[in-house]
């Protein structure tokens, strides 16, 4: 058993800080022929069952370390877990450094059983392609390459905007994305944390119109067009098909369905327009 010492501490090192506290515990379990506490065999649950921030560690996405998105991608994605579907992610990582990216497309890959994977990226990504996963190439903006991937990927639900994070880039993107999602459809965008940094295309002052997160207080407002006293609105397609906004730090997450609810007005619009 000494001589397995040095393979124990070797594990601490490169394996624990990859692994859920309960993934940790199995694998501490575990005697060196593999099996439990009880003396059967035992293996460890293959990465479909991992839950996300496990599968973000092991992966090295920033989906979790500089970022803390996992938990609320898992709570809000958990439905689709063993559907067959398309994820679209705008944004593969590593810049432009030769082989560098793919960590969060492997993640969704192994979150996802079943569902095949997309990524889209200035740079070009072509080495991330495997089974269940596919890649382009261009910039998040180019309105017809987003037509073309969406026309050409099976049942998309998901879209995850993590590109630029320019706010003339989301916004874009967004108004070109969104209405192309099917009804129960999520929009995910990354890091809105740019939308306060000029050097981003974002404002230091929280009231700018152009912002990203300025589109995203609109689509707020929007959830509750039908109760302004605007008589003459006309609604939007994102007033009429953005359900609800999540918001969290640095990560909004919006749900696609008809928004036509009705209203709860109860003063009645003037006469010349209840006439019109």
């Amino acid at each position: 058993m000494a001589l397995l010492e040095p393979l124990r501490k070797a594990a601490v090192r490169t394996i624990k800080p990859h692994v859920s506290n309960d993934t940790w515990r199995r694998i501490k379990s575990l005697d060196p022929r593999g099996r439990g506490a009880n003396g059967a065999a035992e293996a460890l649950p293959p990465l479909s069952e991992w839950d996300m921030v496990s599968l973000a560690r092991h992966f090295g996405t920033d989906k979790w370390g500089s970022h803390r998105y996992a938990p609320h991608y898992e709570h809000h994605f958990l439905p689709f877990k063993n559907d067959t579907f398309s994820l679209l992610e705008i944004g593969i990582g590593g810049y432009a450094r030769e082989k560098q990216g793919g960590a969060s497309l492997r993640m969704w890959k192994a979150f996802f059983p079943n569902a095949q994977i997309i990524g889209l990226d200035i740079e070009d990504k072509s080495f991330v392609v495997e089974d269940r996963i596919k890649a382009y190439q261009g910039s998040q903006v180019n309105v017809p390459l987003l037509r073309t991937i969406v026309d050409e990927s099976d049942n998309l639900q998901i879209i995850i905007d993590d590109g630029s994070h320019r706010s003339d880039h989301i916004r874009t993107t967004f108004e070109a994305l969104f209405p192309l999602l099917p009804p129960g459809g999520l929009y995910a965008i990354e890091d809105t944390q740019t939308s306060y940094w000029p050097r981003f295309g974002g404002s230091e002052d929280i009231d700018d119109p152009t912002t990203s997160m300025a589109l995203v207080k609109r689509l707020v407002d929007g959830l509750n067009y039908e109760e302004w006293r605007q008589w003459d609105y006309e609604p939007t397609y994102a007033d009429e098909h953005v359900v609800a906004v999540h918001c969290y730090h640095n990560l909004v997450i919006l749900e696609k369905g008809e928004n036509n609810e009705g209203t709860n007005r109860k003063i009645p619009p003037p006469p010349d327009v209840a006439a019109s």
